[in-house]
């Protein structure tokens, strides 16, 4: 009887389950993890972007000078100005003329015109020679003068100029034939300048190397068709920067320096330094 009473149970339990219907997960309710993990991952995108940025300023001192600027300033009085700053605030042509002075005392510099009491090359001769300059007439600061040549002491960057004028003209009377015995027919000196090559050359003489060598720093000139018989005149100038070493040497050499202009304004030589 009691095994008859357990079979009907499990019979009508077997029943029960087999009525119930089964639960299938439906494809619409997806697990929602996904949109959690990447919430996640953008976060940390931004946090490594926001990283990247605060180090990229720290390197390149972007942050300290926000520190710097926002620190506390120090008040107004207690900050020293410059001398010549100074004077310039409280009277302009002080300072201008202070710095004036204090340029014109730094720089070494030399201007001088020709010397003319020197005959350089007989008349009519076509070779390149020296000129020599007139030291008492012209202006030396921290340079000196030697033998036709400007001699560098404070080594630099300079601007080296020289101008050059070149004249001629036949004033010479014709010379009377004499009637004395034992006196010849004398003929005055005529020179062609039909062709005359004017040339000026400024070189500078390196005492840096052993032995010292001269190298032609610029040139320029031109050839003149002259009449024998006109005033003529030609001047050639020329002037650029060069890197001069103490000891260095400047010179000028002009071709036909017989018709050279005596004037000191119209020839003359000279150097600036402009920096080093």
């Amino acid at each position: 009887m009691a095994a008859n009473d357990y079979r009907g149970y499990l019979r009508n339990h077997s029943d029960t389950e087999s009525a119930q219907p089964r639960y299938h997960p439906s494809h619409g309710s997806e697990p929602t993890y996904r949109p959690l993990i990447f919430g996640t991952l953008a976060v940390m995108g931004l946090l490594q972007i926001a990283s990247s940025v605060a180090i990229l300023l720290h390197l390149t001192g972007y942050l300290q000078e926000v520190d710097i600027s926002s620190a506390p300033q120090q008040p107004i009085e207690e900050v020293q100005t410059e001398p010549i700053i100074a004077d310039a605030l409280r009277d302009p042509r002080k300072g201008r003329q202070r710095c004036k002075n204090q340029g014109r005392e730094g720089l070494p510099s030399a201007h001088l015109p020709i010397k003319v009491t020197i005959d350089y090359v007989k008349k009519g001769e076509l070779r390149a020679a020296m000129i020599h300059w007139d030291e008492a007439q012209g202006h030396l600061k921290k340079m000196r003068y030697h033998d036709g040549r400007l001699l560098v002491d404070e080594p630099g960057l300079y601007y080296v100029y020289a101008k050059t004028c070149f004249r001629y003209y036949d004033l010479e009377p014709e010379t009377e034939p004499s009637d004395a015995p034992g006196h010849a027919l004398a003929t005055p000196q005529t020179v062609d300048v039909n062709n005359a090559q004017l040339i000026q050359y400024i070189s500078q003489e390196k005492h840096t190397s052993s032995p010292s060598k001269s190298v032609v720093l610029m040139k320029t000139g031109s050839t003149m068709r002259w009449n024998n018989s006109q005033y003529n005149m030609y001047c050639a100038q020329q002037g650029r920067g060069v890197m001069l070493q103490h000891g260095d040497g400047l010179f000028v050499n002009v071709s036909n320096a017989w018709m050279l202009d005596p004037e000191p304004e119209g020839t003359y030589f000279g150097a600036i330094k402009m920096g080093n």
